[in-house]
């Protein structure tokens, strides 16, 4: 694997940790505080920094730092994320993922908007922390530490009897006050690898975060650290000897290493047990290096401490080794935080996946071209299956011939290999949903509204090929919802209503398709308003008889904007037609229900995949067709009785004393120029999205069989009234009929054909 594969692999990762992070924001944001999730929002921008480091982009390394830092200041409860705390993160979390955007594809970021978040995230940090004790003095600038003189070096205490030198190591401001007398004593080693530090974790954070748990005492060991003829400025010599005593018990203190036991070797015991294990062994006692970290600021880098913890009556040969450790530490932590060596890089990332793969155990990654090669192979699996199934039954009318059997068994495998591959594709929506969150954050800026953007059914899935172009189409949809549904906080207001607007965007499968939503409790279509901006833009003539239904599609025409002046969210008639077009390319539908104050809902009726479908196979006029099977409620035979004509060329048939339009589809779709008997034909009982139940007049049904979907439009040109095409068993094209447009065009839509469809076929 060379590096570019490595780096995608992590850009990969970012978009899975940039999605957790903008969920449990928008969690917190609704109120959740739950520990588990401002950890979790806490661990998504601290992976990206590790991982950032690793290939050296700077920039966001540099930024998720920072806003790493303000998270650990909730994290600690050392800020309040209320409301206004939160809008500043959520920005922050989109800046993020541009800068992760940008380093992925080489774009460039609004360095106006990350420098004045980075500032607003540096005054969070600094103004909203509280000081937990007066007597702790701030850290001193890095810039005023590199100007001052070097501080004499901490004098070694003397060593005990045992050999051990116990090293001062303070957390005053981290807690740990409680008298711990009578807790459980653990024994903790812990010794990180270089992978620790070249993926831009700190020990001494892992240190502080320990220390929360309890009284701590700790112990540096250096007998690991070579000559510096022999140091490697990447290397990890350094390993800590830790006694804390605490109730929260073993599992308590591994859990604050967790994201670090990969890189490190960590013992956890009893003190008990330890003392015991080292005497069995007879292991020689550790003599560390006197190494005093009294002041550990907010980015968990070690300062320089005072000389007047020194004591007077050490040797100088213990102060020189003194020196010598605290100038390594320096080095080491210099040199991790700069990542300036490619090897390194590489060696961390590869890690990275390893790691990733192994705590993932069930799940791979696979290359998406891959996968659509394999459901292509499947497809004429399809073809092939229902070919040799048509030959054997055209040539063998006994039906009872073991051919007959391992074909049905071939056609149950076939049926089982379709799904599990489909399953592969399927893919929840939730990720489109986030991205819209950040649509809604942006535009209410923008237009001055308080708006809140509620999602239900995130974990819907479909085929991912649907979830890529439904981007576009979403977004259009967001942003009329915002700048034209929902009112002014001022409006709202003298209606009565919550000055804060709601747009609620959900998913949901029904009848083999799935249901897009997008609401909002706003003023509703103003159709007079509609209505006349049509009438001006010469859309429709002035005299026109429209019901409201039609009013609200005029909003679907190109062209079309009822805003008054153009700006940089509308006014230029772009939009909602780009909607419906991106809609129907997908096999979908798209309606609208509007109530004049009190909002608009929009509903998008997509299939669940562009792959394959369960269809009835029928014949009008000598044309084979196929007709989707998620459309069809039942299927009769007409009687004459129950026939009933109105009108010219209008008739209905009766079907439990309620009456259905009977529609010849025939006769719509040009294939013949006089309407057929409904007697001599089949009737379809459909149900479509906005057109209720119609009666589709065939001639005869062939059967129901699984269809291949082959794209008419891009094999061939659009058909009015066709969806796509599909190939028989017997090798001939099929095509698949378009429900929706056909109900339609039964009510007085116009297919506008262009052009004969009997040359399809």
């Amino acid at each position: 694997m060379d590096m570019n594969e490595i780096k995608e692999i992590f850009f990969q990762e970012c978009e899975e940790q940039l999605a957790e992070l903008e969920s449990g924001l928008l969690k917190m944001n609704d109120g959740d505080r739950d520990p588990e999730t401002v950890n979790a929002v806490f661990r998504a921008v601290h992976s990206i920094k590790g991982g950032a480091g690793a290939f050296g982009l700077d920039d966001l390394v540099a930024f998720a730092h920072v806003f790493e830092t303000t998270l650990d200041c909730v994290r600690s409860n050392k800020l309040e994320p209320n409301q206004d705390v939160l809008k500043v993160m959520l920005k922050s979390a989109d800046v993020l993922a541009d800068l992760t955007n940008a380093a992925r594809d080489g774009g460039s970021v609004d360095e106006s908007r990350s420098r004045g978040l980075v500032k607003e995230l540096e005054a969070l940090a600094n103004g909203e922390l509280p000081s937990p004790s007066a007597s702790v003095e701030a850290p001193a600038p890095k810039a005023a530490a590199k100007a001052a003189p070097a501080a004499p070096a901490p004098t070694p205490k003397p060593t005990d009897d045992s050999g051990f030198q116990p090293v001062p190591f303070s957390f005053d401001d981290f807690g740990g006050e409680d008298d711990a007398g009578g807790m459980p004593t653990y024994e903790v080693i812990f010794k990180p690898r270089y992978e620790l530090y070249s993926k831009g974790n700190d020990a001494t954070l892992l240190l502080r975060d320990l220390s929360r748990l309890g009284e701590m005492t700790i112990y540096c060991n250096t007998d690991d650290l070579p000559g510096l003829e022999e140091l490697d400025p990447e290397g990890a010599y350094f390993f800590w000897n830790v006694t804390i005593k605490t109730d929260k018990g073993e599992d308590a203190i591994r859990t604050v290493f967790e994201f670090a036991e990969w890189d490190c070797e960590l013992t956890v015991k009893p003190v008990e047990e330890a003392r015991a294990d080292a005497t069995s062994n007879d292991e020689l006692p550790m003599v560390p290096v006197p190494f005093d970290l009294s002041i550990l600021d907010e980015t968990g880098a070690m300062e320089e401490v005072s000389a007047s913890d020194a004591r007077a009556e050490a040797t100088a040969a213990a102060v020189a080794a003194a020196e010598t450790a605290s100038s390594v530490t320096q080095i080491v932590a210099a040199r991790v935080e700069k990542k300036e060596s490619a090897a390194a890089a590489a060696a961390a990332a590869s890690a990275a996946a390893q790691n990733n793969a192994a705590g993932a155990g069930q799940t791979i990654r696979v290359d998406l071209d891959r996968v659509d090669r394999l459901i292509n192979l499947v497809g004429e699996l399809v073809i092939n299956q229902a070919m040799l199934s048509q030959s054997v039954i055209e040539n063998d009318t006994t039906g009872t011939s073991s051919i007959n059997m391992g074909l049905e068994e071939l056609q149950q495998l076939t049926r089982e290999i379709q799904d599990s591959v489909m399953a592969i594709r399927a893919q929840p929506v939730k990720p489109v949903f986030q991205r819209m969150s950040r649509i809604v954050r942006e535009i209410a800026d923008m237009t001055g509204k308080s708006i809140r953007l509620i999602t239900e059914g995130e974990n819907t899935e479909v085929d991912k090929t649907v979830i890529d172009k439904l981007a576009e189409p979403l977004t259009h949809m967001i942003r009329n919802a915002v700048d034209h549904g929902i009112e002014t906080p001022e409006k709202r207001a003298a209606a009565g209503k919550n000055t804060e607007g709601t747009v609620r965007l959900t998913a949901k499968h029904r009848s083999g398709r799935i249901l897009i939503e997008l609401a909002d409790d706003g003023a509703g279509i103003n159709r007079e308003k509609v209505r006349q901006k049509a009438i001006d833009n010469d859309l429709i003539p002035a005299d026109a008889n429209l019901s409201d239904e039609e009013i609200d599609n005029l909003i679907f025409l190109p062209g079309f904007s009822t805003a008054d002046k153009i700006s940089d969210i509308s006014g230029r008639g772009v939009g909602m037609d780009v909607v419906k077009r991106s809609i129907q390319a997908l096999g979908g539908r798209i309606n609208i229900t509007s109530k004049p104050g009190h909002g608009s809902v929009f509903t998008m009726s997509l299939p669940l995949t562009l792959a394959v479908l369960d269809g009835m196979v029928v014949t009008v006029a000598g044309q084979t067709l196929v007709v989707p099977l998620t459309a069809i409620v039942e299927t009769l035979q007409p009687e004459a009785a129950a026939i009933h004509s109105f009108g010219a060329n209008h008739r209905l048939i009766s079907i439990r004393n309620s009456f259905c339009p009977l529609v010849d589809v025939g006769r719509i779709l040009n294939f013949r120029a006089t309407q057929a008997n409904p007697v001599e034909g089949v009737a379809l009982l459909v149900e479509s999205e906005g057109g209720g139940q119609r009666a589709l007049m065939v001639d005869a049904i062939q059967g129901q069989r699984q269809v291949v979907i082959k794209s008419l439009e891009a094999n061939y040109t659009h058909v009015p009234g066709i969806a796509a095409a599909t190939i028989l068993g017997d090798g001939r094209v099929a095509l698949i009929l378009d429900v929706d447009a056909v109900v339609g065009a039964s009510r007085g839509q116009s297919l506008k054909a262009e052009m004969s469809l009997a040359a399809v076929g």
